[in-house]
């Protein structure tokens, strides 16, 4: 009984120590400007580019990437330890991933299974562990995603990807543990075949789905995390039942990126097909009018809320509240990124003030890993790592 009963005392101190530290409010500020090119005390830095060839077996197309990383992936996943470790001291948690999840969770689709065994043997950490990094999402990912279209009908999409809310909460710096470390863990990523470029991606390395990417000329796809009761760790039963009918998250975007040839081939799919957790997709086009908002459960689509430039609506913007619904007053992302795009306007919109409205605290907070943003028609692409200093929200 000890993990679940400490579990809301834990949960508690990290929430009141997090505010505590951020000072006094506010905690909000006035929409940023002129952020771009990034600099200053916002910004961490580049983020490095690899190549994965998928002409590759997949057991060795990691390779070159995870033994640069190896290093850096045995110290966040020794966080996760610690965590773990936190609400159950005996140890056994552990032991059950290493010893117990590959074979629970069984054979994993298409190329992954045979990618997350290349990149244990290469990093020389437990396959239970690199399998527990690759199904995190079902659990701890906070973002903010927005598609625009200005008025000559040219669409951008950005997103701040957030991560690590609970996971460790360092006083002296006042950041998330765990979001620090999978800074020098963030890569961008070019899948090529025959030399050439299938698809581009922002991601975590030794994460071998993707949350955050596109296909040049064709679309752009991000994922945010959906709150349900009816949530992912219910699809995670289900599969250790043997119930294996349901796609992972970070799989299926990862499948749309590599496989689909246009923006409606891919919200088909998003929008039917069965996921292992509650979801936001967030899919852009290359024409006027091609974005939306998959709002999902596990089973169906609940509602795709679409671009409408010639009735107003020139945007969308996606956190991890269902539009319909107020979102919970401590997180409250959604209104500042419209306020800002508002002031912003549609004949202002570009790649240089999206990246200020995604800069603008809370929208920036302390979960934030990484900015990216995306234009699919001119083929640009752009990752950066992020930082936001006291006072900034923990969330």
């Amino acid at each position: 009984m000890l993990g679940p009963r400490r579990l809301p005392w834990v949960v508690l101190t990290a929430a009141v120590t997090c505010a505590l530290a951020q000072h006094a409010p506010p905690w909000t500020e006035d929409c940023r400007k002129s952020t771009y090119p990034p600099s200053g005390p916002t910004y961490r830095g580049p983020v490095p580019w690899y190549t994965v060839n998928l002409d590759l077996p997949p057991y060795k197309r990691w390779q070159e990437l995870m033994t640069h990383k190896a290093p850096m992936l045995k110290i966040l996943v020794n966080s996760l330890k610690n965590v773990v470790n936190a609400f159950v001291p005996s140890g056994k948690v552990i032991e059950m991933v290493d010893q117990k999840l590959p074979e629970l969770l069984g054979n994993f689709p298409g190329p992954f299974e045979e990618e997350m065994k290349g990149i244990a043997a290469v990093t020389d950490i437990p396959l239970g562990e690199i399998i527990s990094f690759n199904i995190f999402y079902e659990f701890f990912t906070i973002c903010t995603s927005v598609i625009t279209e200005d008025k000559e009908g040219h669409l951008l999409h950005g997103r701040n990807m957030d991560f690590g809310v609970f996971l460790g909460w360092n006083v002296n710096n006042n950041t998330w543990v765990v979001t620090e470390e999978l800074k020098p863990l963030t890569v961008n990523l070019d899948f090529q075949r025959n030399n050439k470029t299938v698809f581009k991606a922002s991601s975590f390395a030794g994460y071998v789905g993707m949350l955050t990417g596109f296909k040049p000329g064709l679309f752009s796809l991000t994922l945010n995390e959906r709150f349900s009761i009816n949530g992912g760790y219910l699809g995670v039963l289900e599969w250790l039942l043997g119930k294996k009918d349901a796609m992972w998250i970070g799989f299926i975007t990862r499948s749309v990126l590599e496989n689909s040839t246009s923006y409606e081939e891919a919200k088909n799919i998003l929008t039917k097909t069965k996921i292992m957790a509650p979801a936001y997709f967030i899919l852009g086009g290359n024409q006027s009018g091609e974005g939306c908002v998959i709002t999902r459960n596990r089973k169906e689509s609940l509602d795709v809320y679409e671009l409408d430039p010639k009735h107003g609506r020139w945007y969308v913007v996606q956190t991890n509240y269902d539009r319909w619904k107020n979102p919970f007053f401590l997180d409250d992302r959604r209104t500042p990124a419209k306020m800002c795009l508002n002031h912003t306007t549609q004949e202002n919109v570009s790649i240089e003030t999206l990246y200020d409205v995604l800069s603008t605290k809370p929208v920036l907070n302390k979960l934030t890993v990484f900015t990216t943003l995306i234009d699919v028609t001119k083929g640009r692409y752009e990752t950066y790592l992020r930082d936001c200093p006291d006072p900034c929200i923990g969330w």
